[in-house]
């Protein structure tokens, strides 16, 4: 679906894309929102804090000038109890921060406003308070901040915060805690208001992505089909032009195409028909004078030893001529009836075994001549098949004055073989061989591996074409396999039922003693003793 479908692949990479750059623009403004956010609020609660510690320190400073004695039963100091009292927001108002003033040396040690405990405070931003006040650096100069979660109740669940503190003097510390559950509330809103906008800018650049990329599938997809129609045959099929862009001088060039392919697919068809009239023609009317010469050559050829021995060698070649001229016009006018398509089988059951045995026989003189035997490999039970025993018998004995012509006088090995839905005769030859490509070109009409080798047994160059044709008239397959130097196999592969649509062959085109040499060879590495050079086989 996805490598069949550009409408998916465009809409997709869309989706990918866009995500991927809504997801960066959304976490760039979220972040700098919530930059913006807590500088904010930080910058507010800094001027919050120097406020209370200018009011702490005036405060502390005056009651430290004043002459004044504790009271019995008071907790903490006059000056300390002045400076918190100061921090009290007017009646009506609420606050949204807490105060702690830390004094070591003083009763009670320290005031808070918000029943915040001591241990709220962050270690080390006590531990820098103390380091500051060692140092003697006091004042808003010197503040230190911290921002975290913190328990402002012992009960209480910790929420972030931001924590300030600085030195006054020697004895006192004042810390400000400005809690930023507001912020973080706005912040989680504008995350989820950002993640809707996001998902929500995706679909829809994806709807515009699919509506867009449709318009120019669409198109597309139609020509496609139209070309596949087109291809199927259908000549007439045409494109809807609509518009003058782009798309539209396509289809106007698919439709000019169309129709010039048209024109010259019919050209062809009228020069080949009259090409297989003219063939057929000039065949059935040379055979009318060629039985005349016939029958004057048979005469001739008769009366050959009264004649001189050149006279009478010249009868023997306008003999064999004769008869090599009478079997290319009956593969002529074979090929012509394959061209016409008026070819019929008359199928009957048979056993394979006869007909290659019938083949053999056939060719036996022809192979004595070249010094050539066959090797008959043939199973023991019968190989019964629904064929048209002439026409196979036809192509075996093509296959057989093949091998024999190429075979350079060495065996020549003939294999049957049988399974549930088909049978199969593999001829194999040791002669020169096919190079790549060649396997099938060999069964082109007229073709010659060597166009400057002379036929030693009269061929028409017709024979291994018209069996191709004889094969495929039966639903079959007719084969080549070759090496330069190993000769080559053919092999043919009938189904039993004349009905049934072959789906395999019982023989490999391959010959076996290949298949071993190379699984030999890619298993086994010969390696040569270095001292006696014998052979050793891992």
């Amino acid at each position: 679906m996805w490598r069949r479908s550009l409408q998916l692949q465009v809409v997709t990479s869309t989706l990918v894309i866009s995500m991927t750059m809504v997801a960066v623009l959304g976490v760039f403004l979220f972040q700098s929102i919530s930059t913006s956010v807590i500088n904010q609020r930080k910058a507010s609660a800094i001027a919050d804090a120097i406020s209370d510690t200018v009011m702490i320190r005036d405060a502390i400073s005056s009651g430290s000038g004043a002459d004044e004695t504790p009271k019995a039963g008071d907790l903490v100091s006059p000056p300390l109890d002045r400076a918190f009292d100061g921090l009290r927001p007017p009646a009506g108002s609420d606050r949204r921060y807490e105060v702690y003033i830390r004094a070591e040396n003083s009763p009670g040690g320290g005031r808070a406003s918000g029943g915040i405990p001591e241990d709220a405070i962050p270690q080390q931003l006590i531990r820098d308070l103390e380091d500051l006040r060692d140092k003697g650096r006091y004042g808003d100069a010197y503040r230190r901040e911290f921002t975290g979660l913190i328990s402002f109740r012992a009960s209480s669940r910790p929420q972030v915060a931001l924590v300030t503190g600085v030195v006054i003097d020697h004895e006192y510390q004042v810390y400000h805690f400005f809690p930023l559950v507001e912020e973080e509330a706005t912040l989680a809103n504008v995350r989820q208001v950002l993640v809707l906008v996001g998902a929500g800018l995706v679909l829809l650049l994806a709807a515009i992505a699919s509506l867009v990329t449709r318009q120019v599938v669409t198109p597309v997809r139609l020509a496609r089909q139209a070309a596949e129609r087109l291809a199927a045959g259908k000549l007439d099929e045409r494109l809807k032009v609509r518009g003058e862009d782009d798309l539209a001088r396509l289809a106007t060039s698919f439709n000019e195409m169309a129709a010039n392919l048209a024109l010259k697919i019919h050209q062809l068809e009228e020069l080949s028909q009259v090409q297989r009239q003219f063939v057929s023609d000039v065949s059935h009317e040379l055979r009318t004078p060629l039985t005349t010469v016939r029958m004057a050559a048979d005469l001739i050829h008769d009366a050959r030893e009264d004649f001189d021995p050149m006279v009478s060698r010249s009868a023997e070649l306008m003999q064999a001529q004769l008869e090599r001229f009478e079997s290319m016009l009956a593969d002529l006018l074979e090929i012509s009836r394959y061209d016409a398509g008026v070819a019929t089988l008359d199928l009957e059951p048979t056993d394979l075994r006869d007909v290659v045995l019938r083949a053999v026989a056939d060719s036996e003189s022809l192979a004595e001549r070249h010094a050539t035997r066959f090797d008959l490999r043939l199973p023991n039970e019968p190989c019964m098949t629904e064929i048209d025993s002439r026409r196979v018998e036809r192509i075996l004995r093509n296959l057989l004055f093949n091998a024999i012509e190429h075979g350079e006088g060495k065996d020549i090995v003939v294999t049957v073989g049988q399974d549930r839905d088909a049978v199969a005769v593999a001829v194999r030859d040791h002669g020169v061989g096919l190079k790549t490509g060649e396997e099938q070109m060999v069964f082109d009409r007229f073709w010659r591996a060597d166009p400057s080798r002379a036929r030693t047994i009269g061929g028409t160059g017709l024979g291994l074409a018209i069996s191709r044709e004889d094969a495929a008239l039966h639903g079959g397959w007719l084969q080549a396999w070759g090496q330069p130097g190993e000769g080559s196999q053919f092999r043919l592969t009938l189904p039993r039922d004349a009905s049934v649509e072959l789906k395999g062959s019982p023989l490999s085109l391959e010959p076996p003693e290949i298949q071993i040499r190379r699984a030999w060879r890619g298993h086994i590495t010969p390696v040569l003793a270095p001292a006696t050079g014998e052979f050793h086989g891992e």
